[in-house]
């Protein structure tokens, strides 16, 4: 005999809708069936899934931090630097800054004082949990076409990937694009720059040398240093 323990779980989930989904073997097209459920639990008033049905379903199912995307929102008008958005799976924001004025921090030991520097154009790819950076020769308009150098910073790996280490990166949930980017920025530039990755240097020449020379000066970032690599602006539009 077989003993009903349905009282025992904590929330009793009633059946709400099915979904039948049909493949053309051929074309490899879709098609989604609806079901409406009775009391009974049984499949009835089989149609089209619709627009409506679709959205609330995408809406009960974007419940994870991971699937949530609000920080692609902007709160008020597109920023004008903002050059892709990604809503997919892993989601994440591209952006430009030009030549500016920084802040920079540098680990004891690598003979670079603290202090304010121009760096290079830069484009940003960030994710809710993961940052690549990218240097740009120029401040003339970007294309598709338009090739990237390597950051000429310490901790980027060779792909792009900045090691965060243990910086403590606290997107907030309710986070609009505007604020998402400029938390980057922030999260980026108020980290200490340690050591290089992948045992090349980042730039043409010696980078310690180059920020010494550069740290608490007003000379403009040497753009003849940066390191071209062979991926576009394309390439980062995965």
């Amino acid at each position: 005999m077989r003993e009903n323990i349905t009282q025992q779980f904590g929330h009793l989930y009633e059946p709400l809708k099915a979904l039948l989904i049909y493949r053309n073997s051929e074309k490899k097209s879709i098609y989604v069936e609806a079901f409406d459920m009775d009391q009974q639990g049984k499949p009835i008033n089989a149609h089209p899934l619709t627009v409506q049905e679709s959205i609330t379903l995408a809406k009960a199912l974007d419940t994870s931090e991971d699937l949530q995307t609000s920080f692609l929102d902007p709160i008020g008008l597109m920023p004008k630097n903002v050059l892709y958005i990604n809503r997919g799976r892993n989601a994440y924001a591209l952006w430009h800054t030009p030549t500016q004025k920084v802040r920079l921090l540098f680990k004891d030991g690598l003979s670079i004082p603290n202090g304010e520097a121009y760096v290079p154009p830069m484009v940003w790819k960030a994710q809710r949990n993961a940052l690549y950076v990218y240097a740009l020769n120029s401040d003339e308009p970007l294309t598709l076409t338009t090739t990237l150098s390597q950051a000429p910073y310490f901790n980027i790996y060779g792909d792009g990937k900045v090691c965060l280490g243990n910086v403590s990166i606290q997107i907030p949930k309710d986070c609009g694009l505007e604020e998402f980017m400029r938390l980057w920025q922030i999260y980026f530039f108020n980290s200490f720059f340690s050591h290089s990755l992948g045992g090349a240097s980042p730039v043409k020449g010696n980078i310690v040398q180059l920020w010494q020379k550069l740290v608490n000066t007003d000379e403009p970032f040497p753009l003849e240093k940066l390191n071209p690599i062979k991926s576009t602006i394309k390439d980062l539009l995965k």
